[in-house]
């Protein structure tokens, strides 16, 4: 992890813009009717409906995604007591964190009190704005009456985030670390060092998992809780011990199977872990410096398990894996609180998570092949994807069946579709690819078996159900990369081409390819070599119906991977030209791009070809298709080059095809914003209507456009490259390509070899 220095982080907040977060509007506001729907006079009657029935503010405005952020600064993170203003750049964080990883919008508020009753009412007082509240940096113990006071006097969800967030995450991580050493929860002896609002929830939830009380023994600054000390707030009561024999942190831990961290840097030592049970579970939580560190506690013994608030080490306890998807959940069902059905709900759906095969996004940003459950690996990553639908659907489940839920989910698949949808990660475009995938499976061929994307992609796409997939390559090679990456080959067909099982199909495949090209110079002993090559052995063995698709792109260039396919599988009837589509999923819409990868440059055959096989594409995907000619110039303004090739385009197409929705050329944001076009253009044939499929003048300016909006936008979910006007599905993709891109292309292709089977 790299090491942030104090101007770093000044320059970062300051910035070319003060803050970490900003208001964004969610409607048009183009217009003077935009204005005149958004205020005055139209404001008015969502007003009257909200005052006729209070709960239509989830209806009409951002209440049902709003949470505040309110915190008095009084125990802000490491820092303590800094006051409220000074606490806010934190506020603004946690703000960033919902945002980003929930879609929660926030109003950071601090509220200048210590004064708890005063507190209270302040945020009593805004509460009708909000959804939610999360009560963040409140010190003990007024933070639980604070909390506890809230809950009661409110019908919306109340969180206090450093009690229960931390309880949360640690609650799922020790179950799982229990399960790795074998462990039950009711025998385990736990010591929790610290005992502020962290600890005491952290206790309390254990024992709500299954943790004896009787086996808790909870530390403060003075050492041992007990039934001896007076003067103990109620909170400390409820977890004074009646053991007289120890009064200190290493007396506590001789024996102990778990110890949680809570309290500050430095004050675990070796030998105080080597004193506990075998397997001992060390959660050091104190931050930025733990209990102990990582290094010397599993330098203390090696049978450790160890978590830490850390980055940088395995099985880091961080909030950001619970309370956006909790403050989700309980959004979506308009939820009066978050109850203790919904934390345990939370837990549990963490802790199952971590058990399941790892996401290729959480190996690539952790750079390491495999992350499998255990040791090192029995808490989630924060940037695992299936924290948005596993744990946000557990809790709002949890909050229906436990009676505070308004709003009712029934159809759960559906609910966690659109959790992507609204995050923009999945749009229900590829929902129905791979639903319709899933109902016939092809066979795939993946050329390049032996390289670890690929392998990781087919047997993906086959536990997807997708397709039943085909590693073309050395199988000793391969066999040997599963294993290193930790992958069964289970269900998967391994085919070496140079020592192929079936003796003669080598030559088979070698005597048809010449009598298809026969009359370009082809003679046996050629096509017999190239059967050596990969990319001519995965593509014949579609053409010949030993497999349905065939995907490659990862290790060789495109140049010679068209001429490959040009010469083995050719182009559709009609067509003298083929091309590459991508799918842009975007919070704007579904847009197709053409051509993004095989045709350099364009003349108005070509873009009359390439226009024919996206409209054909474009209702593939069962969309209908509303096309621009995108150029520099607009509707003959300039009628030379590359402008002058669209020009002439359009006009052939337009005579061929009047019923189609196509037009330009025109400039790209002519294209997008339609009523701009409408108001410059208006003899258009596209007025009125949404562009959704872009057709560009050369390869350039295609690619150029795709993958600058793939890099600015995290938002934008890419499909592609899709091949257009092959007379069999073979799918291209590049050496860029994620596991999960190679997967999208691969339910496309299987779609594609279902569709040619019916021709």
């Amino acid at each position: 992890m790299a090491k942030i220095t104090k101007e770093d982080a000044l320059n970062y907040h300051a910035g070319k813009r003060p803050g970490k977060i900003e208001v964004v509007p969610t409607k048009p506001y183009f217009t003077q009717t935009d204005l005149s729907l958004a205020y005055s006079p139209g404001v008015a009657e969502p007003c009257l409906e909200i005052q006729k029935n209070p709960q239509d503010a989830y209806k009409y405005t951002d209440k049902g995604n709003l949470v505040a952020v309110i915190s008095n600064g009084t125990a802000v993170l490491g820092l303590g007591d800094i006051g409220a203003l000074s606490g806010k750049p934190v506020m603004e964080g946690k703000g960033l964190l919902f945002k980003i990883y929930g879609g929660i919008d926030v109003f950071d508020i601090e509220v200048d009190e210590k004064d708890p009753d005063k507190f209270v009412e302040a945020v009593k007082a805004i509460a009708p704005t909000f959804g939610g509240i999360n009560l963040e940096d409140i010190k003990a113990p007024e933070c639980f009456e604070i909390e506890r006071r809230l809950k009661a006097e409110l019908d919306i969800p109340v969180m206090h985030d450093d009690q229960h967030g931390t309880a949360i995450i640690s609650g799922a991580g020790l179950l799982n670390a229990l399960e790795v050493n074998g462990k039950k929860i009711e025998d385990v002896r736990v010591v929790v060092n610290g005992a502020g609002a962290a600890a005491i929830s952290c206790a309390r939830l254990y024992i709500a998992l299954g943790v004896d009380p009787r086996n808790i023994v909870m530390l403060d600054s003075k050492g041992v809780i007990s039934k001896e000390r007076s003067g103990l707030t109620p909170e400390k009561e409820e977890f004074a011990t009646c053991r007289t024999d120890i009064h200190t942190l290493a007396e506590a831990l001789v024996g102990a199977d778990v110890f949680l961290g809570l309290s500050k840097g430095n004050v675990l030592t070796k030998e105080m872990v080597q004193s506990m049970a075998k397997d001992p579970i060390v959660f050091a939580l104190a931050n930025p410096v733990p209990e102990i560190t990582y290094e010397d506690a599993m330098a203390s013994r090696p049978d450790v398990l160890m978590s830490t608030g850390r980055s940088d080490y395995p099985n880091q306890i961080n909030n950001v894996i619970g309370f956006p998807y909790i403050f989700r959940g309980a959004l979506d069902t308009a939820a009066t609180a978050i109850n203790e059905e919904m934390k345990l709900a939370a837990v549990r759906a963490i802790a199952d998570l971590a058990k399941k095969p790892v996401p290729e996004i959480v190996n690539k940003v952790y750079q390491v092949n495999k992350l499998s459950f255990g040791r090192d690996y029995f808490i989630p990553k924060p940037v695992d994807p299936r924290l948005l639908t596993e744990v946000s659907a557990a809790v709002a489940k949890a909050a229906i069946d436990s009676g505070v839920a308004r709003k009712n989910i029934t159809d759960w698949d559906a609910y966690k579709v659109h959790l992507l949808e609204f995050m923009g990660r999945e749009s229900k475009l590829t929902q129905q690819i791979y639903d319709t995938a899933r109902t016939a499976p092809q066979r795939v061929v993946f050329a390049e078996g032996t390289h670890p994307s690929m392998m990781k992609a087919a047997i993906k796409a086959k536990d997807e159900g997708i397709c039943h997939p085909i590693l073309l390559g050395n199988d000793e090679r391969i066999e040997k990369l599963a294993r290193e990456l930790g992958l069964s080959l289970d269900g998967v067909e391994v085919v070496n081409l140079r020592h192929d099982r079936e003796a003669d199909r080598r030559e088979r495949f070698a005597r048809i390819l010449t009598q298809k090209r026969q009359r370009e110079g082809y003679t046996f002993e050629e096509a017999n070599d190239k059967m050596f090559e990969r990319n001519y052995f995965g593509m014949m063995m579609v053409e010949t119906g030993d497999a349905d698709a065939c995907i490659t792109g990862l290790y060789t260039k495109y140049s010679n991977t068209i001429k490959v396919a040009k010469e083995v599988i050719g182009l559709q009837e009609g067509y003298s030209h083929f091309g590459t589509m991508h799918i842009l999923n975007s919070k704007k819409g579904t847009f197709f791009i053409a051509d993004t990868l095989i045709n350099r440059s364009h003349n108005s055959d070509s873009l009359v070809e390439i226009a024919r096989l996206s409209e054909k594409t474009v209702r593939f995907f069962n969309h209908e298709p509303v096309m621009a000619m995108i150029s520099y110039s607009n509707f003959g303004s300039d009628k030379d080059g590359s402008a002058g090739n669209i020009h002439e385009a359009v006009d052939r197409l337009q005579k061929m095809y009047p019923e189609w929705a196509i037009d330009g050329e025109m400039q790209v944001n002519l294209a997008i914003n339609n009523e701009l076009r409408d108001q410059k253009y208006p003899f258009s044939r596209l007025f009125g209507k949404e562009v959704n499929t872009m057709i560009f003048p050369c390869l350039s300016s295609a690619n150029s456009t795709y993958k600058t909006l793939q890099a600015l936008s995290s938002d934008v979910e890419i499909i592609g490259p899709i091949q257009m006007g092959l007379n069999k599905p073979v799918h291209f993709i590049d050496f860029e390509s994620s596991v999960q891109d190679i997967v999208n292309v691969t339910a496309v292709a299987a779609i594609d070899a279902m569709v040619n089977k019916r021709k």
